[in-house]
């Protein structure tokens, strides 16, 4: 199921939106490429695809946060690294099948999909909240 990027994404950081709408497409042309039932090559170079500007994206966002002094900084990183530890486990799944199953699909939406979008309702607006007060 695609990620609709709607107004409870946006931080009110227009550098940091701009990334999260192209990390949420990254994200939705891994999915679409899933349910297209395309072959495993494509799967997994579309997850490496997604794993570079998730890696850009994370090293951005703690820059901006150590900028400005966030004091939730190391547990927002350890967010990070758990969602980068997913991604691998995910490419592990898919490099085991013959192709992008139905449950490595399930496990994309719970791992990727869900995980992100909580992120940025959560986390994400709470550092961007930090530093407009500041």
């Amino acid at each position: 199921m695609a990620i609709i990027f709607d107004e409870s994404l946006y931080t009110g950081d227009e550098r940091i939106d701009a990334q999260h709408q192209e990390l949420i497409s990254r994200v939705n042309k891994l999915i679409e490429s899933c349910e297209r039932g395309t072959e495993k090559l494509t799967a997994v170079k579309t997850l490496d695809f997604l794993m570079d500007y998730t890696d850009y994206h994370f090293s951005e966002e703690e820059a901006l946060q150590e900028k400005a002094g966030y004091p939730q900084l190391e547990a927002h990183k350890k967010l990070h690294e758990d969602f980068r530890r997913s991604v691998d486990e995910l490419r592990e799944m898919l490099e085991e099948e013959e192709g992008p199953t139905d449950a490595f699909v399930a496990a994309v939406n719970k791992n990727i999909s869900d995980w992100l979008v909580n992120h940025i309702r959560k986390c994400d607006t709470d550092v961007a909240s930090f530093i407009k007060g500041k």
